[in-house]
């Protein structure tokens, strides 16, 4: 399999257990209250019927769970002991404070550990956290086991005197309270969560445990939990209500997938002491969900006969979600189905209402996959998911669906498809509209959940012009993935009468094939190494007979083919057709956001909307010039991996730079929007321009044309020197007509000279300022330790002749500003601007 591009994590062995105990209430009378002797070391035992009285209030599940006095008990069974655990925390009810980002609701994620209970000396019970960073399961003479292990000892994170033993039952009694009231990363916030909440010290008097259910193969707890504010001189504290669920893992581990990375799947990565031995080798196990056929069902799926899997994947939808989105959640899960059929499995996925008047359903449980709804101002969904970190086995999901995921789906339908259809023309939706949008997000963040990554490049596999093919983009879709982020058909003009089939996204034929390589079933492997040269074959031919089916990481920096928001095999093209649409749109902002009763809020956002829309067109374009693409291959695959963009695509690209973000896009400025809104274009113009200039002249697209030039002689490359040629020419072209230069070139040219500066003479330096907009940062290395300096010192000296011979042709602000660049470029080239940095 090809290597893995994920931070490593760890695959351990775990040890043995027996079969959780039914989930229904226990009688209040004790179990046999025979119990172990024990001697003068074990004198804080009592007998089981004297700490469990038939006081107790009683729960048998996972664990039985004991409530008497105040105390929680866990009753462990001597099976469960070392049986992996798997601890996830998450906020019930979040506190009214401040949330940064998308943090801090309800629902929320703060801490994920896998444990273990084991025996230790004195009648001590140990809380063991496990750690997956190594393995080895070679136990030969020979194999790296036993050093493995003597290297990853456990950390014992609780030691818990036992209260009583069972021995008819075969069981041991802990008392936990203690643990669930003191503050720890094992029950309550992860440190970096609490640190980014700016929760300070626990309040002690203010925090207890509410109370614990059990189910079969889970416990949960609920505790309140109250920090004073680390904002200082804040003195009212903020209050949570947690819920820990605590999951036991299967026995077995499900038969883990390796990764391969030209399929975009999550991954968890180790190291693994066995692979190679003469070494080791760094492993990433995909994160899947357990399907597997029915036993009655298996030879019916080997025949390729769909059937129904032992276990589907169901998702619940929160009862706090307007009844009216509902549908249109569902639906979005729904869709997958047909994806899970080329895995050979039917009715594999789907989302109910969540039971009402039912009191063995909690949204906090961890049996169940729940999309949460969340009142929250933040713009965005995420699709997280908790697996098993042995097997990758994907074990339960809560979607975050934040309210306002409403407006930023408005907000781009609007701009993008306003052109195409008359419902995106307005700040209400109609129901069905907005409940489609809905549906698509939801499609998106499903897949997520099914262990799906990104797949930036999926949109580059469709030729621009069939976007505009009514009959095509309609039947196929404008991307092969929902996984894109390929939002709507933005190069779709009026005249070409696009439905909605083909402006919004679907599951396509990628997402249909990552779902096959993922899920499909195949007992005749015992092993993950034994699949490994089936898959790769399955990769190498499908790949071979459908390009749509590329995976281009979101992580690809320089592939022109791997963005986000970005559409076709031609990002020229395709931002041609974009900006034609965008100056449709802008003539009609004012009309379409116009509300009775309200004041211009709405205008205002479109208008900024519409700017970084444009913004982004160039930014795409721009990522061709020393772009290179990154096809990953395995070894039997002919051809190679990376190869430079062609010079023709370049020179394009450079071409529409200077048409469309050099050359002012005065259509952008709308002095009445501007007089209306406060937006001003001519700003966010500037900002376009400048991430194109930051990244042109940045030392690593210097270096990379000349890299490339260097290492394809006898092929037309795009050099260094050519691309600051038809740089400066472009940014400069007044010097070489005569023409005068106008207040938003003179900026223009300004920002040219700043740039070139740090290209000649700063290290090390961040580029790039965040101001909200869209702004890019980049890292400018040495480029005094390479040709970058050089190259931009020959270009100020020829701009610098250019401009002198320039000055006496233009006048007024014109000419003092070419006086001005002259001074500044002179004492670059002298070393004196170095205190102006």
């Amino acid at each position: 399999m090809l290597k893995y591009n994920i931070a490593l994590a760890a695959l351990m062995a775990l040890g043995a257990g027996a079969q959780a105990q039914k989930n229904t209430p226990a009688k209040n009378t004790p179990p046999d209250s025979t119990t172990r002797k024990t001697d003068s070391l074990s004198a804080g035992i009592k007998p089981y019927d004297q700490v469990i009285t038939a006081k107790a209030t009683s729960y048998e599940g996972l664990f039985k769970v004991h409530y008497l006095n105040s105390r929680y008990y866990f009753e462990i069974h001597d099976s469960l002991l070392t049986r992996a655990i798997l601890v996830v925390n998450r906020i019930g009810k979040a506190a009214t404070s401040a949330r940064p980002n998308m943090t801090g609701y309800a629902g929320d994620q703060i801490a994920e550990n896998v444990i273990h209970f084991d025996k230790g000396q004195d009648d001590k019970i140990l809380l063991k956290v496990m750690r997956f960073q190594e393995r080895s399961g070679d136990t030969t003479e020979n194999g790296m086991y036993r050093a493995v292990i003597k290297s990853n000892l456990e950390p014992i994170a609780a030691v818990f005197p036992v209260k009583a033993y069972n021995k008819a039952a075969h069981t041991t009694v802990i008392d936990v309270t203690d643990i669930l009231n003191t503050e720890n990363e094992i029950f309550h916030f992860g440190t970096q969560v609490k640190t980014a909440l700016k929760l300070g010290a626990i309040q002690s008097d203010k925090s207890f445990i509410t109370g614990m259910k059990a189910f079969p193969m889970n416990i949960e707890i609920r505790t309140m939990r109250s920090y004073l504010s680390a904002t200082p001189g804040a003195t009212i504290p903020d209050t949570y209500e947690l819920n820990s669920s605590m999951v036991l893992l299967p026995k077995e581990p499900m038969q883990a997938r390796y990764a391969d990375a030209r399929v975009g799947f999550f991954a968890r990565g180790y190291i693994d002491f066995d692979a190679d031995p003469q070494g080791v080798k760094a492993r990433y196990l995909i994160t899947r969900w357990r399907l597997e056929p029915k036993e009655e069902d298996v030879e019916k799926y080997k025949r390729g006969e769909l059937v129904e899997p032992r276990q589907p994947i169901i998702y619940y939808i929160d009862p706090a979600t307007p009844k009216k989105w509902v549908p249109y959640l569902i639906a979005g899960v729904n869709d997958w189905q047909k994806a899970f059929e080329q895995a050979g499995f039917k009715n594999a996925i789907k989302a109910l209402t969540a039971p009402e008047n039912d009191s063995t359903w909690s949204i906090d449980d961890a049996r169940h996959n729940v999309i949460v709804y969340k009142p929250s101002s933040v713009a965005n969904a995420s699709g997280p998911h908790v697996h098993d970190p042995r097997s990758g086995e994907i074990i339960e999901t809560h979607i975050n669906w934040y309210h306002n995921i409403m407006q930023l789906v408005h907000n781009w339908y609007m701009v993008q498809a306003g052109p195409l259809d008359p419902n995106a023309r307005k700040m209400e939706f109609d129901d069905k509209l907005m409940g489609e949008l809905i549906r698509f997000v939801s499609s998106h963040e499903v897949g997520h959940t099914l262990g799906l990554a990104h797949n930036f490049g999926s949109s580059s596999t469709v030729p621009v012009e069939k976007l505009r093919d009514k009959a095509w983009v309609e039947a196929n879709g404008h991307t092969p993935s929902i996984m894109d982020y390929a939002r709507f058909n933005w190069v779709a003009q009026p005249e070409d009468n696009i439905g909605d089939k083909g402006i919004f996204p679907r599951i396509g034929d990628y997402d249909r094939w990552a779902i096959q390589f993922g899920y499909r079933w195949y007992p005749q492997f015992k092993t993950p190494n034994e699949e490994v040269a089936f898959l790769n074959r399955l990769v190498i031919d499908s790949l071979a007979a459908n390009k749509r089916l590329f995976f281009g990481s979101e992580n690809a920096g320089s592939d022109p083919r791997s963005q986000s928001e970005d559409l076709g095999d031609n990002n020229v093209l395709a931002s041609k057709y974009g900006i034609k649409n965008l100056q449709r749109v802008l003539p009609q902002l004012r009309n379409w956001t116009s509300v009775p009763n309200e004041g211009y809020d709405n205008l205002k956002n479109m208008y900024e909307t519409v700017l970084r829309q444009y913004i982004l067109f160039g930014a795409h374009v721009m990522k061709s010039i020393g772009g290179e693409y990154q096809t990953l291959k395995s070894v039997e695959q002919p051809g190679v991996q990376i190869s430079p963009v062609s010079y023709q695509q370049q020179k394009e690209a450079m071409k529409f730079l200077n048409d469309y973000v050099f050359t002012t896009p005065k259509w952008l400025i709308n002095d009445t929007l501007t007089a209306l809104t406060g937006i001003d274009g001519a700003t966010y113009i500037g900002v376009g321009q400048f991430n194109v200039i930051m990244r042109l002249m940045a030392s690593g697209a210097i270096m990379t044309l000349t890299r490339d030039a260097e290492l394809h002689k006898g092929t037309k490359t795009y050099t260094a020197g050519e691309m600051l040629d038809d740089l400066r020419n472009s940014i400069w072209s007044e010097l070489y007509n005569n023409k005068p230069i106008d207040l938003y070139r003179r900026n223009l040219q300004k920002m040219y000279i700043d740039q070139a500066k740090k290209a000649f003479r700063q290290v090390n330096e961040i580029v790039g300022r965040n101001n909200g907009n869209g702004t890019i940062f980049y890292i400018n290395p040495d480029p005094t330790s390479n040709d970058a300096s050089s190259l931009m010192r020959a270009q100020l000296v020829v701009l610098r002749g250019d401009i002198r011979k320039a000055i006496p042709v233009q006048t007024g602000v014109s000419k003092y500003h070419l006086q001005d660049i002259e001074n500044r470029i002179t004492m670059i080239l002298e070393g004196k601007e170095a205190e102006n940095k």
